[in-house]
């Protein structure tokens, strides 16, 4: 069934999700965002192997990994005090629900990769394992390649899982965001997902562009946390 109700913004609902956080997350995490992205992936010039500075509590950390191992997540989530995780390989479904059934207060997000067009039946088996569904654009690397897919393939959502919109999100997309965000396509549109727009190199963010995003976010949608 597709959406032909409220958008996200007439629900009042926007969180914002920064990811890659490498070299300046007390920076980043003073700007309070909803969440942290942390990723775990030793291919990602991202790769996160530090410790994690004290964030506010109302600031999620969100571990996000490829294809590791069930072992290596719970690793992470106990070592780094994750509130959620974002599976950014091909995990099963078989994959998730062992997770969440050890892992029971931790949130699970699921990635799926975008490019010219998409089948959303692959999505109903996770609908019952995942919180939330993560749509990025399908690239070389799994994540990070800095530019967006065709939102109007969104018209054709048939769930009613809430999902983060990701994938090449800078300030020169907040216009396409904008009326992405008027439209019933949007309605379970949780957050959006920044992450290489706003660096000025991998890892190190630019604090002065996100601080730009942020105040653009709640002029234009005020439903920006």
């Amino acid at each position: 069934m597709k959406n032909n109700t409220p958008s996200s913004l007439e629900n009042n609902k926007l969180d914002l999700k920064i990811c890659g956080m490498k070299l300046n997350t007390n920076q980043v995490a003073a700007l309070q965002p909803d969440y942290l992205g942390f990723i775990f992936w030793e291919n990602s010039k991202r790769n996160f192997t530090g410790v994690i500075e004290e964030v506010p509590d109302s600031i999620k950390k969100i571990g996000v990994f490829v294809n590791a191992s069930i072992q290596e997540v719970k690793e992470k989530i106990n070592i780094y005090n994750l509130q959620a995780v974002q599976l950014h390989g091909k995990e099963s479904v078989e994959f998730c629900k062992e997770l969440k059934e050890e892992m029971s207060s931790i949130e699970i997000i699921k990635v799926f990769s975008i490019k010219e067009e998409f089948d959303f039946s692959v999505l109903k088996p996770f609908e019952a394992v995942a919180d939330y569904f993560l749509f990025d654009t399908k690239g070389k690397l799994p994540g990070g390649n800095g530019y967006t897919f065709n939102w109007d393939i969104l018209k054709n959502y048939p769930s009613t899982k809430p999902f983060f919109l990701s994938g090449g999100i800078g300030i020169e997309e907040l216009n396409q965001l904008s009326s992405f965000l008027e439209t019933p396509a949007s309605k379970y549109c949780k957050a959006i997902d920044v992450n290489s727009k706003f660096e000025i190199e991998p890892g190190l963010k630019d604090i002065d562009k996100l601080k730009e995003l942020i105040s653009t976010l709640k002029k234009r949608f005020k439903s920006i946390n």
